[in-house]
């Protein structure tokens, strides 16, 4: 059994963290497109917070910019083209200067998987948002393969670990591509722990989100430490 809180976990922010790092941040309308991830479904964890990753993310900006416009799309069980023909609409509409965009695990997880055509409706969204002025964050997801759920039968898991590594490769390669900021946490060092996930076998728990929380406050924070010309105070001097 995990026996850690949030506050002590070493892999989650400590008081200030978010404050320091996202100090003068530009952002004022946060959009969040994707699956049940974007949506929210992370398991509770006695220790750890009960908001969800997404909500997370969104208040943390708005702790150092107050009144931050906040739209979160996200819908369980959706694949990347239901996102795009469902959500990057809405999104453009609310014009965002910052979006998160999470999906492929859905496509990712039978063995029917399409790596191309996941790519290429991650490309065309990532490609609009950033036209019409948002940075855009996206997620290399930890891999559920690891879960120690028994909803997912030992002899579906290798070939699901290999297509969730490759759905994550191949966002990592078109974030760097197109210039997207990117969360890896298939790389993270607690990625293979089995007290990360959920008991569906899906999702991971109230830990997980913790930690997505604050590695993407992490990349979020070096952004903005490379480019401190982004940076609102920097930009009223």
């Amino acid at each position: 059994m995990h026996s850690l809180t949030e506050s002590e976990d070493p892999h989650c922010l400590r008081a200030g963290d978010s404050a320091r790092l996202l100090a003068g941040h530009p952002w004022r309308r946060f959009a969040v497109l994707g699956d049940s991830v974007a949506e929210g479904l992370a398991e509770p964890l006695p220790g750890y917070s009960e908001v969800q990753f997404a909500d997370r993310v969104a208040r943390e900006l708005a702790a150092t910019a107050p009144g931050l416009d906040y739209l979160n799309l996200g819908h369980r069980g959706l694949r990347a083209r239901e996102v795009r023909a469902g959500q990057l609409g809405p999104a453009l509409d609310f014009e965002p200067d910052l979006a998160l965009l999470v999906c492929g695990a859905n496509d990712a997880f039978p063995a029917t998987y399409k790596p191309d055509a996941v790519d290429a409706e991650l490309r065309t969204m990532i490609t609009a948002l950033r036209a019409a002025g948002a940075d855009v964050l996206t997620l290399g997801l930890f891999n559920v393969s690891y879960s120690p759920s028994p909803r997912i039968p030992d002899w579906l898991r290798p070939g699901l670990r290999k297509r969730m590594r490759e759905l994550s490769a191949r966002t990592s390669a078109i974030a760097e591509e197109l210039g997207t900021l990117h969360v890896n946490l298939t790389g993270h060092p607690a990625a293979t722990d089995p007290g990360l996930f959920a008991a569906d076998g899906r999702h991971v728990n109230g830990r997980g989100d913790a930690i997505a929380l604050a590695e993407t406050v992490r990349v979020l924070g070096t952004h903005l430490a490379e480019n401190p010309d982004r940076t609102a105070s920097a930009g009223r001097q």
